[in-house]
């Protein structure tokens, strides 16, 4: 398999392959974030889900997929430390504001930055008519996160502090968005990158989950946490694995704006699962989102 994906880099076949996988990681990547926004406290889920999926991935690593050559180390390093940023820096927003606020302003922030360092570290240029998509794209996003916070009713007081991390988080997603499109470029195998990747950064942050599930005075069980980390393994794998293989096939910075239509996919969730209302205006605003990504697909 890995033959036939490197094979399609660069032809009209990998360019729609590469389409497919982005907006697949962008549905997963909205479950992703509700799943570690729900219930449970998101510093818990996302130790659950880290720990279960860097369970899964050893063995892929250490036996089924070519060891990385020498120059995959030093790669590897910075993303544990970036990924490590991103995920703090998440977990912080998530904790102190709304999830329909937060989650918009942290996928608004990500594009915008990525279609810069996309320029900047592999020479991809969008033309005029994908900047108008991405401002298209970026105007709905916004929009739904300002929406959603003039009609909040709780955390309004940590929303300020709130909102400044989640746009910290956005610069982050353009960090490893485009740190990683390097990396799985490096990787002789995409699989290898791939599974090495989800092993050491599964490592972070399942200690200090433990730490600070074992110091809450009401525990959450651990049967629902573990199921809900191994769902959200899974539901990591294919996500983050869809949008890397796509960076790999085709351009980093489209692949990064049909990502952000997970903010569609979220709203939808948050209405469904989280009991957030969806009136015209939110439908009029994620058509903006939709009508951004279609502009830089047909932009390019």
């Amino acid at each position: 398999m890995s033959d036939w994906l490197i094979s399609l880099e660069g032809t009209e076949a990998g360019h729609r392959l590469a389409m497919m996988l982005a907006l697949a990681a962008a549905f997963l990547h909205a479950v992703f974030g509700a799943l570690q926004k729900g219930r449970h406290d998101p510093w818990l889920s996302r130790g659950a889900i880290d720990g279960a999926y860097a369970v899964m991935a050893a063995p892929v690593a250490l036996f089924v997929v070519p060891w990385p050559g020498p120059q995959m180390w030093p790669i590897f390093a910075l993303v544990f430390v970036i990924h490590l940023g991103y995920k703090v820096l998440q977990a912080l927003a998530y904790t102190k504001g709304a999830y329909t606020v937060v989650y918009p302003v942290v996928r608004g922030t990500g594009p915008l930055f990525t279609v810069i360092g996309a320029y900047l570290l592999f020479g991809e240029v969008f033309t005029p008519l994908q900047w108008l998509g991405v401002g298209v794209l970026l105007a709905g996003i916004y929009g739904l996160a300002v929406y959603n916070l003039r009609t909040l009713t709780l955390d309004r007081e940590t929303m300020p502090l709130a909102l400044g991390l989640a746009v910290l988080t956005g610069l982050f997603v353009a960090l490893y968005t485009t740190y990683d499109a390097y990396g799985i470029r490096a990787a002789a195998d995409p699989f290898t990158f791939l599974a090495w990747f989800f092993l050491i950064d599964g490592l972070m942050l399942p200690p200090f989950a433990y730490l600070r599930w074992r110091n809450l005075r009401a525990r959450p069980a651990p049967g629902p946490l573990l199921l809900r980390g191994v769902i959200g393994g899974l539901v990591a794998f294919a996500s983050f694995g869809s949008v890397m293989l796509a960076t790999r096939l085709d351009k980093v910075g489209e692949a990064a704006v049909l990502r952000e239509t997970s903010t569609v996919f979220a709203a939808v969730i948050g209405w469904l699962a989280l009991g957030d209302t969806v009136g015209p205006r939110r439908v009029a605003l994620m058509a903006l989102i939709a009508a951004g990504a279609v502009i830089v697909e047909a932009g390019g």
